[in-house]
């Protein structure tokens, strides 16, 4: 079942069609990607799905119902550009955001003392934002996102601004929220977090959906037949020449095979002429290069 149905949605601006017929599921309790390059129609798309704007036509469907007035407090977006107010103190402020997601204000000291111990920064409830390095407000920023514990989280550049080891918390904090049953959109420029943390994706590029799928999926359908081995010794010239393989370092070679040519045939020939294999494997395109081929494509 999807936690998300996005239905053949058009958004306008003047002459501008920022979002241009686009429809895919997000299925529940799954972390999805959502990509394009900047200008794409990402954030018009997701300013519809938290009901900042409305969609000229189509529909989006949450947990199977038309979104509607209630369906902000049922989700939890955490913009690229943040929206703390500098100003106010991180307790004032925490509490300020939970009331207006429906916590009543005993919920919301209840999860403030959560979240506050869980991050370690008790010391900081009395603090001014203004005062947290950016680092710091990423962290209230990402309290304030799931503190009424939403059941679909939007998350834009989560990461940015963070160190390592307070990126991995907030990496951890993520994996078990969804494993607990929340479901995320991850929406990011960094293709490699998108590898290691979202299970499929959609790609948006001038409004249009132009790549959907599983991401191991998508990463086999854009495959170039390259295949890379690790020897003891050299080629034999014979079939360097058939082959054309490309040598790397150490003993480490690389071939692009025609689509006639078969790796099955190739591995067959290469023990035959006696040469020992410490390795063979397909090359794989990041979803990186994939983005890039199909931007500019």
């Amino acid at each position: 079942m999807s936690i998300l149905s996005i239905q053949n949605v058009v958004k306008e601006y003047h002459n501008h069609t920022a979002v241009d017929n686009v429809s895919f599921e997000i299925p529940k309790g799954k972390i999805f990607g959502l990509l394009g390059p900047n200008g794409a129609g990402k954030t018009s798309l997701i300013r519809i799905i938290t009901s900042i704007t409305r969609p000229d036509s189509g529909q989006i469907l949450l947990d199977g119902e038309p979104i509607n007035s209630r369906t902000p407090e049922q989700i939890g977006y955490m913009p690229e550009e943040r929206g703390l107010y500098k100003k106010m103190k991180v307790g004032d402020h925490l509490k300020y955001l939970g009331r207006l997601k429906g916590l009543t204000e005993k919920e919301v000291k209840a999860k403030l003392e959560y979240w506050m111990e869980k991050f370690e920064i008790q010391d900081w409830y009395k603090k001014k934002i203004e005062e947290l390095s950016k680092g710091m407000q990423q962290k209230i920023q990402f309290i304030a996102t799931v503190l009424h514990e939403p059941k679909l989280l939007i998350l834009d550049e989560p990461f940015s601004g963070l160190d390592p080891v307070n990126s991995n918390l907030i990496k951890d904090e993520i994996y078990r929220l969804n494993q607990e049953g929340t479901s995320v959109i991850f929406s990011t420029h960094r293709m490699e977090q998108v590898e290691e943390i979202c299970e499929r994706i959609v790609l948006i590029h001038k409004g249009k959906k132009i790549l959907e799928g599983q991401v191991a999926d998508v990463k086999h359908e854009h495959k170039e037949n390259i295949f890379t081995l690790q020897l003891n010794g050299d080629i034999p010239d014979q079939l360097q020449a058939r082959y054309d393989f490309t040598s790397k370092s150490n003993e480490t070679y690389e071939c692009s095979l025609e689509d006639q040519q078969s790796s099955d045939v190739m591995l067959t020939e290469l023990i035959g002429s006696g040469v020992s294999i410490r390795s063979f494997e397909e090359k794989m395109p990041s979803l990186n290069e994939i983005f890039i081929k199909l931007v500019k494509g």
